[in-house]
């Protein structure tokens, strides 16, 4: 047998051989502390570092909850310094801070102070521990893109007044749990961001979760999202008014306890997503469930109700259908709404919907997320549990305009079954059906006897086909 000659193969080192600017951008596609660890790999990455225009600092990474280290808690502190002094000339697009042990507030403070003043474009800042920002230096001209999250807040003074531009290029805001100090200092900062255009607020948990004044007032903003934590505290405070000055607006995402009274400005809006939670349960209080008569108030959900009617597309939570029930003097007409989305569970009832869908005269698509609810004789005709003698005019899923019907967590239970059978009987324009069957995996018997039941059921409309698919549990 011959003999064969073992070749050496050199492997190429590819990234390396990479442009300066192309091997920065993939630098600072990963955690800072990463990014400064290649400099020792040759020559070539000596000062990699240099080449990053993201800086991202997590002091998770050099320090882990729960574990014993010897090192000092200045070196996350130093690291940092050592970076923003080596990046002195560098363009730095984006500043991101996460701390989760004690700060050093004067050196936090300098950090910020030197990324703004550097021409940063996009800020980030978290921190388990309280920091107040130095308000008065708290100004950028390219700042696009900001986000508070818990321990850091803005000082009470006087060094944002109202009227006072301080981020004239900010676009999009985020405060995750954020405080203000004073009310006014939230309306000072929304107002000093006279381009601004998509707003994040999270309260109700965190160490300022509930300083959120209940306003927004801003004239360019497009997009809003107000997400509440829902905590035990929340419940505590007064029941008070809510201001949405926004004509400009286009998406809104509101969470939250219902209020008494609601003051909006929804003038543009097209898309919106509600989930609004009664503060206390209606079985816990004073409820007269035989004249749907809450005795000592909710609170008056009317006017943002009202305030969403010229909208396109709306989803409703599960919880939203039990204030819009009980909260809301009467149901307004929702002549543009195509899109329809609810969530149900067992804890709430459908008694809305019937007037929802009367109010929705050029509805084409209806989404629910599971077929499971409250059973009441207030749900009336949209319900096939509890079914009365009317007139099959007097039906509001009858005079339903619906062509695309989509029921998603599917379980096959006799009761969901039965209520697949109402809507097919009643929703003569019915055309497409898509079905999310939930199953355990590798059960394929069981989503057959699902499918073929289903297939079984007569259907009023002949252009009506039946979509399926899988929705593991």
């Amino acid at each position: 047998m011959a003999s064969r000659k073992v070749v050496g193969t050199g492997v190429r080192d590819l990234i390396s051989s990479l442009p300066d600017e192309v091997l920065g951008n993939i630098l600072s596609l990963v955690p800072t502390k990463l990014a400064a660890s290649t400099s020792v790999l040759s020559k070539r990455w000596k000062h990699s570092l240099s080449l990053v225009n993201i800086l991202d600092f997590d002091d998770s990474m050099l320090f882990y909850p729960n574990k014993v280290t010897d090192l000092p808690r200045t070196c996350f502190f130093d690291f940092v310094d050592n970076t923003l002094a080596l990046l002195v000339n560098s363009q730095v697009k984006k500043f991101t801070l996460k701390c989760r042990h004690n700060l050093d507030t004067s050196r936090v403070d300098r950090w910020i102070r030197t990324v703004l003043e550097r021409g940063i474009l996009e800020l980030h800042l978290t921190s388990h521990e309280d920091h107040c920002i130095d308000s008065e230096f708290f100004t950028s001209k390219t700042l696009i893109n900001l986000t508070l999250s818990h321990g850091f807040y803005l000082e009470e003074g006087g060094c944002l007044p109202n009227g006072s531009v301080f981020f004239p290029a900010l676009k999009t805001l985020t405060l995750i749990a954020t405080g203000y100090g004073a009310d006014y200092m939230f309306d000072a900062l929304i107002s000093g961001c006279p381009v601004l255009e998509e707003l994040f607020i999270r309260y109700g948990d965190g160490p300022h979760g509930s300083d959120w004044i209940m306003v927004v007032s801003g004239q360019s903003i497009k997009r809003l999202t107000i997400s509440s934590g829902f905590s035990t505290e929340e419940l505590e405070f007064d029941r008070t008014s809510v201001l949405f000055q926004t004509p400009s607006l286009l998406f809104l995402d509101y969470s939250g306890y219902v209020q008494e009274h609601y003051t909006v400005d929804f003038s543009s809006l097209l898309e919106a997503r509600l989930d609004l939670r009664l503060w206390e349960s209606p079985i816990e209080s004073n409820f007269d469930y035989e004249n749907d008569v809450d005795v000592d108030g909710f609170g008056d959900a009317t006017i943002l109700v009202l305030g969403l009617s010229n909208v396109t597309t709306l989803h409703l939570s599960s919880h939203s259908l039990e204030v819009l029930h009980s909260c809301c003097s009467f149901i307004p007409l929702f002549s543009n709404l195509t899109d329809l989305s609810f969530e149900s569970d067992e804890k709430q009832g459908w008694q809305v919907l019937p007037v929802l869908l009367k109010n929705s005269p050029i509805l084409e698509t209806l989404v629910i997320k599971s077929l499971v609810h409250k059973v009441t004789a207030k749900c009336g005709d949209m319900c096939a549990c509890i079914l009365k003698n009317k007139e099959e005019e007097e039906c509001c899923l009858w005079r339903c305009q619906v062509k695309v019907l989509d029921i998603r967590g599917y379980g096959g239970s006799c009761k969901e079954l039965k209520q697949m059978g109402h809507f097919f009987k009643k929703l003569k324009r019915l055309e497409i059906v898509k079905v999310g069957v939930q199953q355990e995996s590798n059960n394929n018997g069981e989503y057959l006897r699902v499918t073929n039941d289903l297939m079984k059921l007569p259907r009023v409309s002949s252009k009506c086909h039946i979509q399926f698919y899988a929705a593991h549990r």
